[in-house]
């Protein structure tokens, strides 16, 4: 009896061990892209503003009052034509005190002039001492520097007396006024500013992480968005040494050449950055999700034949919004995945699943 129940057991152990042949696992899907599809390097496009080359305000070099103003924003102004002018009351008594004071000074170096003459006469007869005699050439030394003083005094009362007239430093037009007639300013306080018009130009803000795309003198191309049909050709003629410390961009000028008259100050335009010579088919864009380090090596995972692959790649450098840029180890065509790629191992088998276009 206990030899049966001895059996019995074993019988039941042993069949409790056998465990079930485990089923293959099905290929897991994979997000995956085509290389050159949608990974190649595009140009830059950025958006900016036209501005003025030039801009300057313009300011009083004396105090007074205004008494008139020729101008209104917009106007058209050239070089030398009158903006505004001042009360010139006081500069021209100014003006006439000075003249006053060179009269009396030539009066004086006149008298210091004949006594010194008179004085050397009767030295050369023994009259008088040497001391005497230089007395009066010191007298006649000073009476000459305060002639030069008071005519130096005269010029800038004249100067000041010309400065009532506030006239445009350059062609250009009139974009804001802050004075009024009967308003009394200080020197060097704003009357008005002037945008020249012959140089036009768009300030636009490049991304600290393009801003190695951006290069001194490149080509680039201009449209209005006012008028998007038109392009134009511009060449960039500034770039920023330090990112803006608020908004981490980097302000880059850019020339346009052949500006029209539909091109005005203010307008919204549009910047296309051309591609360096040296950077063409060659390189990639791919989203920052497909790439990954593996054994301290950049790698993708490129899908051949429903497996997973990793591949070296060689990074430009050039980390963007948008994904980073591949100098080298893919090619057009290639699938790599761009979503999960750190949980793919050696020739797993995978579902490819081609990402939507946008």
């Amino acid at each position: 009896m206990k030899n049966r129940l001895f059996a019995l057991a074993s019988l039941i152990l042993l069949s409790g061990c056998d465990k079930p042949v485990p089923e293959a696992q099905p290929p897991r899907p994979a997000l995956v892209m085509v290389v050159g599809a949608k990974a190649a390097a595009n140009p830059m496009a950025l958006v900016g503003e036209v501005r003025p080359r030039y801009e300057s305000n313009q300011g009083f070099r004396i105090a007074g009052k205004i008494i008139e103003r020729r101008v209104e924003v917009g106007s058209l102004v050239k070089k030398g034509q009158v903006i505004a002018r001042l009360d010139a009351s006081d500069a021209h008594l100014n003006a006439m005190a000075a003249l006053s004071d060179v009269h009396a000074a030539e009066a004086d170096h006149a008298l210091a002039v004949a006594e010194v003459m008179r004085q050397r006469q009767l030295f050369a007869k023994k009259f008088i001492s040497a001391s005497a005699l230089d007395i009066r050439e010191a007298e006649l030394k000073k009476a000459r520097a305060r002639l030069a003083q008071v005519k130096a005094q005269a010029n800038v009362s004249d100067n000041q007396a010309q400065y009532t007239h506030l006239t445009a430093d350059r062609d250009g037009v009139v974009t804001m006024i802050r004075a009024e007639p009967g308003q009394v300013i200080e020197a060097g306080e704003v009357v008005a500013k002037i945008a020249g018009t012959k140089e036009m130009e768009v300030l636009v803000s490049v991304p600290e992480s393009r801003i190695t795309e951006v290069r001194l003198n490149a080509a680039v191309t201009l449209k209005m968005w006012a008028d998007r049909q038109k392009s134009y050709t511009g060449v960039i003629r500034e770039i920023a040494p330090a990112a803006d410390s608020v908004t981490r961009v980097f302000n880059v000028r850019v020339t346009i050449r052949d500006a029209d008259e539909s091109v005005k100050l203010g307008m919204t335009a549009g910047v296309k950055f051309t591609q360096p010579n040296e950077r063409q088919a060659a390189e990639f864009l791919i989203p920052n999700s497909a790439l990954t380090e593996l054994d301290g090596k950049k790698i993708v995972w490129v899908i051949d034949a429903d497996r997973a692959q990793p591949r070296e790649v060689v990074v430009a450098g050039l980390f963007r919004e948008d994904g980073v840029v591949i100098a080298s180890g893919l090619q057009a065509g290639d699938k790599i995945a761009i979503a999960g790629v750190h949980t793919l191992i050696l020739n797993q088998q995978v579902k490819p699943v081609i990402e939507a276009a946008p």
